[in-house]
């Protein structure tokens, strides 16, 4: 199999010559479903081989095995015969499985994958290449499938420069580091309710896969999460990303978290532990809020994300969440009443506030971990700031954040105290009674004397939009209060 950069740029260089393809993002789309028959097919291998009486929900004829492989003389299906059969036999076919509620997931997966998946190539020969580079891939050679899951991850990083499709991927060492910091148990579920592409989902597998020592904690890891995406694309990268990690049944849903009323939760619906990275920047359709009690109804994503995830939460849950800075100086009344029923509620034991440019290219919005358990109403609250690392002015495409940028707060992390550097506090605790004086404008140890910086146009307005509707609040309360002293409605004047 060609190297990990070999086997994309190959695949990319084919694919520029095709009038089809548009951009890298229908490059990667147009990668994805082909990538995704060619895992399917190495798993239902597997299935055959462990289940006696195992048969496909594809039909012979579209398996991938019988029209992307060449038959016993070496001939395969090329040209505008492999456009006739793609286009209108595998599309129509795959996109109308018959699901039913009794269907295995394993098996339903492949009409939830395909149901907005879309062939963008033009030109039958071209996409003949294409599949004949992915089946050089050997998922049988156990380094060799290996080998695979680090391109997988290159290729999902690519989706960080691929326009809008950045919004998919979490960097590796910050799902890293949230799964390590949460200490995953075996026995345990984990839910994510906009997964993306699934970078919390294999990093919570890899803390948790360490674990198991018998048959029963390998029942139990294979239970261990549930995931819902909306968008079909991520939805389709995840699928795939769970069966590279031998996750023969993903319990990933393709579903909007948030159009159920938060109300009709019940204890079935909760978990052990949240790892999320919610949307920002995005606004839902207003009826959305009906979802919602009317004090927690925002019209901001990650608003909304934050009050499913705490009428998701198991008693004595825990709970890793990315929230832009936003959310925490932002006093408007949701958002007050979002981080009001937080700290009366749960224990928000700390926030990590995050260097800028984590999410570079794709935004500069800086972002903050807040790390909080439903076992007691908070207490006290840590803040502490990771600085940018030594040698680094910014992260980029070629120079991401690692692993090891976390080191500083692991550190820190058992051993607590606070930490003053040229006069601004970079690690401090506060009270809950503290923060409620700041009508919980948590926006503390901060990043000072930083740099003016330059935002594009959609996100320097958003942050305006987020300031002034703080500010807003924050005269309307002044004026209350004033009005309530000297005992009359500021309205009337």
């Amino acid at each position: 199999m060609a190297s990990q950069s070999g086997f994309v740029k190959k695949i990319r260089d084919i694919m520029r010559m095709d009038a089809g393809i548009n951009g890298d993002a229908q490059r990667i789309e147009q990668l994805v479903w082909i990538l995704f028959l060619k895992v399917y097919d190495a798993k239902e291998s597997d299935w055959e081989f462990d289940e006696d009486n195992y048969v496909s929900i594809i039909p012979e004829e579209c398996r991938w095995r019988n029209w992307a492989a060449a038959d016993e003389n070496g001939h395969a299906l090329t040209g505008e015969d492999l456009l006739e059969f793609v286009n209108n036999k595998l599309f129509p076919t795959l996109k109308k499985l018959e699901i039913t509620p009794q269907t295995p997931i394993k098996k339903a997966i492949v009409q939830s994958t395909f149901e907005d998946a879309n062939n963008y190539m033009k030109d039958g020969v071209y996409l003949r290449q294409v599949i004949d580079v992915v089946n050089e891939i050997d998922f049988e050679d156990v380094k060799e499938s290996h080998a695979f899951g680090d391109i997988y991850e290159d290729i999902l990083k690519e989706l960080q420069s691929a326009g809008s499709s950045g919004e998919f991927y979490t960097p590796r060492a910050v799902t890293e580091f949230m799964a390590k910091m949460i200490q995953p148990k075996i026995g345990e579920v984990m839910a994510d309710f906009a997964c993306g592409t699934g970078g919390f989902l294999t990093s919570w597998i890899g803390e948790l896969k360490k674990q198991i020592k018998n048959t029963n904690d390998q029942q139990a890891f294979n239970e261990s999460f549930y995931a819902i995406e909306k968008k079909p694309f991520p939805y389709l990268l995840c699928i795939t990303n769970m069966l590279l990690h031998d996750i023969d049944v993903p319990k990933v849903y393709h579903s909007n978290s948030l159009l159920k009323n938060v109300l009709d939760y019940t204890d079935s619906d909760k978990f052990d532990v949240i790892l999320m990275n919610p949307p920002y920047g995005g606004h839902e359709d207003n009826s959305v809020k009906n979802y919602f009690p009317d004090d927690l109804a925002s019209s901001e994503t990650a608003d909304l994300f934050m009050s499913v995830i705490m009428y998701r939460l198991k008693k004595n849950g825990r709970a890793a969440v990315i929230l832009p800075d936003g959310f925490l100086f932002g006093t408007d009344n949701a958002k007050v009443a979002i981080k009001k029923k937080l700290l009366g509620e749960f224990n928000l034991h700390t926030v990590i506030r995050m260097p800028g440019s984590v999410f570079s290219p794709y935004t500069s919005i800086t972002t903050n971990i807040l790390f909080f358990d439903n076992t007691k109403p908070t207490e006290d609250t840590w803040f502490y700031r990771l600085d940018m690392p030594d040698g680094y002015k910014h992260f980029s495409k070629t120079k991401p954040m690692k692993v090891e940028h976390f080191d500083p707060v692991v550190e820190w992390w058992n051993n607590r105290e606070e930490i003053i550097v040229d006069d601004f506090e970079k690690a401090k605790k506060y009270s809950a009674a503290e923060i409620a004086e700041r009508n919980y404008n948590i926006d503390l140890c901060g990043f000072p004397h930083e740099e003016e910086e330059i935002l594009p146009p959609k996100e320097l307005i958003q942050q305006y939009q987020e300031k002034r509707a703080s500010l807003n609040a924050d005269i309307d309360r002044i004026l209350a209060q004033i009005s309530e002293i000297l005992g009359f409605d500021v309205e009337e004047i």
